[in-house]
């Protein structure tokens, strides 16, 4: 989900209701935990409520936006975009001491109307884009640009900009945005108890410090950020086979959420909420336990199964260290999203991001349910 400073580089039927049970709890993530231990809370819920809320981040940057915006969908429809953050600030000065902060990592999340299915597309970070004017946090105004890499759109001025880059880039309007970064991520993989993960073949890459046997593993928060930033452990050493690995490392971990018992557990439930809640930075739509409490509710009956995962449609630019949307396929992706269809499978076949083949490498490891505090 976030990244390292590399070269670019191109049973029987009751066990069967419970399992469904679980999987549409999982996709809650932040959402789900904050909302169930405020619920529960009791006498305590106030005392709860305001340490939550006290621990989400939240920016605003609809004035940076501006009214010059795709239209919302209008039917009920969500679009969330997902940024990792590279910040080397406070607690991720461990990983290195660059200035400033990219967005190697972003999912567009299109939660269908009702809310019963999604559709998630990464964006990788080398893809050349057209970065819009963007008004940085300290009223000056970033130029806009022609063929720069996607992730400078955030070092440039921030969220706002990235927001407005994808806004640009796909025609539709981002609802929310959301933000992680290394410590938020690490912090809540180990929360939760780690992630259980079967690697099919050793991964090892010192650039990451991640040292990993082929079997069956339950990785701690700091094997969970080596997977996802590794590029040189597996594959060619591209972003799109790291991609690929963070698709199938994020499956994992919402079946992780959906089995360590969070419902049964609440010592358990509070650790959770209490990291999930540091971690993320959002905007002020959805900057408060209430706020997500509502997207939590609203997400109630998506089914895990009914996610589809895909890295938007690239070629190799004339740098074979960068890639540029594939346009009439890219086009068919977000025609898909405003009209709040699924995602055709001729939609990406022959993206350059279908040949990674990164995500062969790990499958989700489902672990006992704990009950424990």
């Amino acid at each position: 989900m976030l990244d390292d400073q590399l070269p670019r580089a191109g049973s029987s039927p009751s066990g069967a209701g419970d399992g469904r049970r679980r999987r549409r709890r999982s996709l809650k993530v932040v959402a789900c935990v904050t909302a169930g231990l405020v619920l529960a809370g009791g006498a305590g819920a106030a005392y709860l409520y305001q340490r939550l809320n006290g621990n989400i981040h939240s920016v605003d940057i609809n004035d940076a936006l501006g009214d010059h915006r795709p239209a919302p969908l209008g039917n009920g429809a969500m679009d969330i975009l997902v940024l990792g953050s590279d910040s080397r600030s406070g607690a991720n000065h461990v990983y290195g001491h660059d200035s400033g902060a990219r967005s190697d990592t972003a999912m567009i999340v299109h939660l269908a109307a009702g809310h019963r299915s999604a559709s998630v597309v990464s964006i990788p970070r080398d893809t050349l884009v057209a970065r819009p004017a963007c008004k940085k946090d300290n009223g000056g105004t970033v130029p806009p640009a022609q063929q720069v890499m996607f992730n400078s759109a955030y070092e440039a001025g921030g969220p706002a900009c990235a927001v407005k880059t994808v806004e640009q880039l796909t025609g539709l309007r981002m609802d929310h945005y959301v933000e992680v970064d290394f410590t938020g991520f690490k912090n809540l993989v180990n929360a939760l108890g780690g992630v259980p993960l079967t690697t099919r073949q050793a991964i090892n890459d010192p650039k990451s410090h991640l040292d990993l046997p082929a079997g069956s593993h339950t990785l701690d928060g700091e094997q969970a950020l080596g997977l996802v930033r590794t590029r040189h452990g597996v594959g060619d050493g591209s972003d799109l086979g790291r991609i690929e690995l963070q698709q199938a490392f994020m499956k994992a971990l919402l079946d992780r959420m959906s089995g360590v018992g969070l419902t049964t557990s609440p010592g358990k439930l509070f650790s959770v909420a209490d990291t999930a809640t540091k971690a993320v930075t959002t905007d002020t739509g959805l900057g408060s336990v209430n706020k997500l409490m509502g997207l939590g509710q609203s997400m109630q009956h998506l089914d895990a199964s009914h996610v589809h995962m895909v890295t938007l449609p690239v070629q190799y630019a004339a740098d074979r260290n960068r890639v540029e949307p594939i346009a009439s396929k890219a086009a068919v992706v977000w025609a898909a999203l405003r009209a709040d269809k699924p995602i055709p499978p001729s939609a990406t076949k022959g993206s350059v991001a279908d040949e990674a083949k990164a995500k062969k490498v790990v499958a989700a490891r489902q672990a006992p349910t704990s009950t424990r505090p």
